[in-house]
């Protein structure tokens, strides 16, 4: 693929705010992502010894996080019908197969990278997903 149309995505990309773009040429494919640009977090200033105590903050979730190492379409299972990969409060070694996404017509299993209790799935049964995009939550 020349060169100059692969810039053209880029341009296409950033002029239309996509975050992923795909394009097959006959036999020739390519894919682009965008990252995320990085948000810095203001971290708010400590509060002195005479101040009153603040209000409890609202429970934020906790665990790690499993995020996607691509673009593609999100599957919880092997194939429509088959039971899914894992469960909510279901225990998975490292290792172990979370689910499948789909990129570029190429099945690409969702392994655990710890041992844990999964607390929460983040993502939907054929949801596109981007790369980075939370997927999974183990317990704390």
């Amino acid at each position: 693929m020349d060169i100059r149309k692969i810039k053209k995505l880029i341009d296409l990309m950033i002029e239309s705010d996509l975050q992923a773009i795909e394009v097959k040429e006959g036999d020739q494919s390519i894919a682009l992502t965008r990252r995320n640009p990085v948000v810095a977090a203001a971290i708010p200033a400590m509060p002195t010894p005479s101040a009153a105590p603040a209000a409890p903050a609202a429970k934020s979730p906790r665990g790690a996080v499993e995020t996607s190492p691509m673009v593609g379409v999100f599957y919880t299972a092997p194939s429509p019908g088959e039971p899914t990969f894992v469960k909510v409060g279901q225990t998975v070694s490292a290792g172990e197969t979370l689910g499948i996404i789909e990129a570029m017509k190429i099945m690409n299993p969702i392994e655990a990278t710890q041992s844990g209790v999964i607390e929460e799935i983040l993502v939907k049964n054929g949801e596109v997903i981007q790369f980075g995009q939370p997927l999974f939550r183990y317990r704390a």
